[in-house]
């Protein structure tokens, strides 16, 4: 069963800096076949899911379009442990 994480288009007008100081974690969607699809994720509500279940499915709704994905990278600074960046493959 997929978990269902709230997520917008990203705002590419506000570079991931800006983004992350705003408590919103950038994150990228792919599959083999597939365009990448660039979001933007609630980042205190998708932290605290995904360490209850890193092996989770998750799906997205964003606009018209729904997504599952597994998350294939969560990037993290390695001097402050924060997150960056998440890139989720599709399943």
């Amino acid at each position: 069963m997929a978990i269902t994480i709230e997520a917008q288009e990203r705002d590419m007008a506000k570079n991931p800096r800006q983004l992350r100081s705003a408590g919103i974690l950038p994150a990228t969607i792919y599959g083999k076949g597939k365009d990448s699809v660039s979001i933007q994720l609630d980042k205190r509500n998708f932290i605290n899911t995904y360490k209850n279940n890193k092996e989770a499915d998750f799906e997205f709704v964003v606009g018209k379009n729904k997504y599952n994905a597994k998350v294939q990278l969560l990037q993290v600074e390695a001097g402050t442990q924060q997150e960056m960046n998440v890139e989720f493959k599709l399943v």
